[in-house]
C-alpha cells in the first residue's frame, strides 16, 4: 500500500475539462464503469518533467474507446494538451500519468448507450513498479493458475479496465506464495505475458523471442526495445513459445511502461541470469526515455 492513500493526496485532477481539487476528483457507486468495467485506461510515465510517448497513449486510449462503443467528447490534441498542462500544474518531475474514460450513472443495466462519457487525467511522483534492489538481481515469477482469454471472447488489444480483473488475482496469487509477479499463459498453453508486462527471452545464440501479441497487449515499451534491440544487432524471434522451452533459455526480461526493463531471475522452477545484453537494453532504454546522448 501506498504510504498516502491516493484519495487523500492534495494537487489537481484534470476532470472532464477542468482541473479541480483532488479530493473532489469523485464518481458515484452506481456509475456504469464501476459495476460493468466499462472504462479504459492508459499509463505513462514522465521523466525529467517529459512525458514519454505521449502522443502514441493516447491514440491507443481513443482506440481502446473505440473498441468499447464509447465516443470519446475531445479530440486527442485536446488530451494531449490538458496531459500536458496537468503534469506541469502538479509538478511531476518524475512520475506516473493516468488518463481514465468511463461510463457514468445515468443508466444502470448492461445496456448503456445513453451514459455520459467521462474523462479524467491524474498525475503524481512515482519512482520504480518493482524494488530497484529486486530489479538488479532479478524478479521471481510463478506461473498463473489464470490464463488470457481467447483473443475472440475480448478486446484483447486494448486497455480496457475489466481485462485486468485475471491480472490483480494472478499478481495476489503470486505474492501469497512469495513471489514478485507471474507468468500468464494464453487460451491455449502458450506464454503470454506477466501481469502488466511483456516477456522476452534470451538463448546463447544471442537471439532474443518472445511471444506474438495475438491476444494480449502489444505493449508500446515492447515496441521500444525491439526497436532498440535490433539497433544493435540483435535478432528478434516473435514466436508462439512453449512453458516447456523456457529451458532452453538462459536470460529472461520484462518490459511495460511502469516495469520499463526489468530482469527476471526465476519463473517458477526455470532460472535465469541477468546477463550483460539484458543490462544493455535497460541502459539503452533509460537513454531513450531520459534522452541521453548515445544512449543506443
Amino acid at each position: 500500500m501506498e504510504v498516502i492513500p491516493y484519495d487523500k493526496r492534495k494537487g489537481k485532477i484534470w476532470f472532464n475539462g477542468e482541473n479541480i481539487d483532488w479530493e473532489k476528483a469523485n464518481v458515484h457507486v452506481l456509475s456504469h464503469g464501476l459495476h460493468y468495467a466499462s472504462s479504459v485506461f492508459e499509463g505513462l510515465r514522465v521523466y525529467d518533467g517529459e512525458i514519454f510517448k505521449l502522443e502514441e497513449h493516447t491514440r491507443r486510449l481513443f482506440y481502446s474507446a473505440k473498441r468499447m462503443g464509447m465516443k470519446v467528447p475531445y479530440s486527442e490534441e485536446e488530451i494531449n494538451i490538458a496531459t500536458k498542462k496537468i503534469v506541469d500544474l502538479q509538478k511531476t518531475k518524475n512520475g506516473y500519468v493516468r488518463p481514465i474514460i468511463w461510463r457514468g450513472s445515468e443508466m444502470m443495466a448492461i445496456s448503456a448507450q445513453k451514459t455520459k462519457i467521462n474523462v479524467a487525467i491524474a498525475t503524481w511522483e512515482w519512482g520504480s513498479y518493482f524494488d530497484p534492489k529486486l530489479k538488479l538481481e532479478g524478479i521471481r515469477l510463478n506461473i498463473s493458475s489464470w490464463r488470457r482469454p481467447s483473443p475472440e471472447s475480448i478486446p484483447w488489444d486494448t486497455k480496457a479496465s475489466g481485462l485486468y480483473m485475471i491480472c490483480t488475482l494472478s499478481k495476489h496469487e503470486a505474492e501469497s506464495q512469495g513471489y514478485t509477479d507471474s507468468l500468464m499463459l494464453d487460451h491455449q498453453g502458450n506464454i503470454a505475458e506477466a501481469t502488466g508486462a511483456n516477456i522476452f527471452f534470451k538463448n546463447s545464440s544471442q537471439e532474443i523471442h518472445t511471444p506474438i501479441p495475438d491476444s494480449f497487449l502489444d505493449g508500446i515499451t515492447r515496441r521500444c526495445v525491439i526497436e532498440i534491440a535490433k539497433s544493435k544487432g540483435i535478432k528478434i524471434i516473435e514466436r508462439k513459445i512453449k512453458v516447456e522451452e523456457m529451458g532452453d533459455f538462459e536470460g529472461c526480461f520484462l518490459t511495460g511502461t511502469a516495469a520499463e526493463v526489468t530482469p527476471v531471475a526465476t519463473i517458477g522452477n526455470y532460472k535465469f541470469k541477468v546477463c550483460n545484453t539484458i543490462k544493455e537494453l535497460s541502459e539503452s532504454y533509460q537513454g531513450l526515455v531520459r534522452k541521453k546522448k548515445n544512449a543506443a
